[in-house]
């Protein structure tokens, strides 16, 4: 089902919401009417880029109808620009309506912390971890979103066992967020001299960047360390005591920043790691808590669970979560991730509206 029917999904839900908000019955009981009002609010601007769709869809059919009869040059030439302003108002209208398709999350507006770990393959998970760091990089990019690398631990092979980055911009969460999750990888390793595919896993953690209103934390609650950088920057960085290990006691979450030259740099850093992770640590409990009474959950809720395999020697990438498989991993490697990200968001809203349906 393509975004189109998903929306008429959509579409139709809304009909029925006002025909049961004019139901004396739903009128008579206030709660029920406030709550099918609030689901009518909250899908009324995607049904009416919906219409707005489906009326200019009609009227490229009428000027493309138009086309195949014999028209004078000076009509030709009118119903062929008209037809053009259509079909580029019919692609803004796709990609608006694809914004509103976005799953309703009160952190998708946020920007995030983002950790890859190298896991199980030694030398060659810790390369993917670095290849997934350049995708998400290039990804960004074309999303138009800041990245910046906060914390890394590399490999002598030139890989990461551990990277963490600060991706900020429009929605990043609404889009990265599916990204948490183990990946796993299937190629030959460059240290491989017979030529075998192994196969590698590498982890995501993808966090929304938590703000003061969104947890606080006490500092009593914080154990702060500081002690002299280590490895590369010079004089400078091994003579004071720049960096920074925090422990949030009741978790037992330890943050340790050493990339910055100032101590208080490193703080900052430091707090805003620590915060994202409490954060993510105690909505993971509400979660789980949450699948743990709804046995009837799909899947799991591990957050380590395989989602995803990247498979070289027949460029395919293969997302299990929804079953779908594309041949062009080099193009996904490339950043150019859309396909996925968007299949996964519609597959999530569809599932919202079925959800909505049966209550």
């Amino acid at each position: 089902m393509d975004i189109i029917e998903k929306v008429q999904a959509v579409a139709d839900r809304y009909e029925e919401l006002s025909e049961l908000l004019a139901d004396p019955e739903v009128l008579g009981d206030s709660q029920r009417y406030q709550e099918l009002s609030k689901e009518e609010g909250e899908i009324r601007e995607t049904v009416e880029k919906y219409r707005e769709y489906r009326k200019t869809v009609d009227a490229i059919a009428e000027n493309e109808e138009l086309q195949r009869e014999k028209l004078d040059p000076e009509m030709d030439s009118l119903v062929k620009a008209e037809l053009a302003e259509l079909r580029e108002t019919k692609a803004t209208l796709e990609e608006e309506i694809k914004i509103l398709m976005l799953p309703t999350d009160p952190n998708d507006d946020k920007n995030i912390i983002m950790e890859i770990h190298g896991a199980a393959g030694g030398d060659e998970a810790s390369l993917f971890a670095a290849d997934l760091y350049n995708m998400y990089t290039r990804y960004a990019e074309t999303q138009g979103w800041k990245v910046e690398v906060v914390d890394e631990n590399a490999t002598d092979v030139g890989g990461f066992k551990e990277i963490v980055l600060m991706i900020s911009g429009n929605k990043v969460y609404s889009k990265l967020k599916y990204e948490n999750g183990a990946h796993r990888v299937q190629r030959v390793p460059v240290t491989e001299s017979a030529g075998r595919v192994h196969t590698s896993t590498s982890t995501v953690g993808v966090m929304p960047e938590a703000e003061d209103v969104d947890i606080e934390i006490d500092q009593k609650d914080i154990r702060t360390d500081v002690y002299r950088s280590s490895g590369a920057g010079g004089q400078h960085i091994n003579k004071t005591s720049s960096a920074v290990r925090m422990t949030h006691l009741p978790t037992g979450i330890v943050v340790a920043m050493q990339d910055e030259r100032s101590q208080q740099q490193n703080r900052e850093k430091a707090m805003r790691i620590l915060k994202a992770r409490v954060y993510d640590y105690y909505q993971t409990q509400e979660e789980d808590a949450y699948n743990a009474e709804r046995k009837s959950a799909v899947g799991t809720g591990d957050r380590s669970e395989r989602i995803r395999t990247y498979n070289f020697p027949q460029n395919r990438v293969t997302d299990h979560r929804i079953g779908l498989t594309l041949n062009k991993l080099d193009r996904v490697m490339n950043g150019e991730l859309d396909d996925i990200i968007d299949a996964l968001i519609l597959d999530d809203q569809a599932k919202k509206v079925e959800q909505l349906r049966n209550e």
